[in-house]
């Protein structure tokens, strides 16, 4: 199940949060929110895995600042990252009857940069973060080590995003900005942070990978290659090349996927991709297949944190909502069947024609130098 950190929208009258990240499980979440009333920022851990999901507020000896990063863990602790004068700090937070547990686990000095929390790591043990500055990136270890924050990797360039590639937390892609382009790369956290080319659609695009599932081989990319930044599609060690869809570009709205559906293996083309839709008159919820060709367009429910949710591996999708009147609360969604197919459009020329993946990690390594 893919989980990632979104920015999230509240209701109006309701506690208002930022961030939802889910485990790779789908066990837990965890966000920060704001009572309305007192006007305090706390840490929230939600439980997904019960028979009805319920949130439990985890709030410190004192406020938290908005901007506190928050992730949940596969045990149901929750990892906060404060930044504290010159240091960012961590510490994973957990419920102890009517209070808030809470085991320090060390800090980095902020000159390492402005660090950012990376989606829950598949093991749920350990969790990463990134640290962007002039001479480029240090990955960080801040929880799951053995002796506090240990620094990873130091990398070229300017690298954000993050999504695993893997069930087991080894392979992390990155997207990394370098001479001017930006690529996805992958990181072997189990070879001392060696970097290997993941995406190389032409050698002037700028190709980002937004989301990856490890059963099927799926990758959600985005890319200028096509001449404008488009969504596209391609499995992991596949020699074919990268598709633009036509009906995943629409001239008013912006589709941003947030979720893939698990357990289809060896079977990409039949996993359903959850997108968020945003235009003028507001955001809802797109579901797609690339076998399929037909983007579903569907109304949002009520108070859904917008960007967030997970698929079943059955095909429901599960989207987060917190209203007045139901502060937690799941709606399922089950994916709707595609259309007919209809015979293709023919083909047209492109101005660049995308090229198949570059090396990827788990199929052949060829490693990019100057990265520690």
């Amino acid at each position: 199940m893919t989980a990632l950190a979104i920015e999230t929208a509240a209701e109006d009258g309701a506690v208002r949060g930022t961030g939802f990240a889910i485990t790779a499980n789908g066990s837990y979440a965890a966000r920060l929110v704001r009572d309305a009333g007192a006007g305090a920022w706390f840490p929230e851990r939600w439980t997904l895995d019960g028979p009805e999901p319920y949130a439990v507020p985890l709030p410190g000896n004192q406020p938290e600042e908005p901007d506190a990063g928050v992730l949940p863990m596969a045990d149901g602790r929750v990892l906060i990252h404060r930044r504290i004068a010159d240091r960012h700090s961590f510490a994973l937070l957990y419920p102890t009857g009517p209070a808030t547990g809470e085991l320090q686990l060390g800090a980095v000095d902020a000159a390492a940069g402005e660090l950012t929390l990376l989606p829950p790591s598949p093991d749920g043990s350990c969790a990463y973060a990134l640290a962007a500055g002039p001479d480029g990136t240090a990955l960080w270890l801040v929880a799951g080590g053995a002796f506090g924050p240990e620094l990873v990797a130091r990398l070229k360039g300017r690298c954000s995003g993050g999504v695993w590639l893997d069930r087991t937390g080894r392979m992390l892609a990155l997207d990394r900005e370098l001479d001017g382009r930006t690529k996805a790369v992958a990181v072997d956290l189990e070879r001392g942070g060696e970097v290997t080319e993941l995406l190389q659609i032409t050698e002037d695009s700028d190709d980002r990978l937004l989301l990856a599932d490890a059963d099927s081989g799926l990758l959600m990319i985005r890319s200028n290659a096509p001449g404008q930044d488009r969504l596209g599609w391609g499995v992991l060690g596949s020699a074919l090349p990268v598709r633009f869809p036509e009906c995943l570009r629409l001239a008013d709205a912006a589709l941003t996927p947030f979720a893939v559906q698990p357990g289809q293996v060896l079977m990409p083309e039949s996993c359903a991709v959850a997108l968020r839709i945003d235009a003028e008159g507001g955001t809802w919820v797109g579901i797609w297949r690339p076998a399929g060709r037909h983007l579903h367009q569907l109304a949002a429910p009520q108070g859904w944190l917008a960007g967030a949710g997970l698929w079943r591996p059955e095909g429901v999708l599960r989207l987060p909502c917190v209203t007045e009147a139901s502060p937690c609360a799941v709606l399922d969604l089950p994916a709707p069947p595609d259309p007919p197919a209809s015979p293709p459009p023919p083909a047209r020329p492109a101005a660049a024609k995308p090229v198949p993946l570059g090396q990827a990690p788990l199929t052949g390594r060829r490693q990019l130098k100057g990265d520690r």
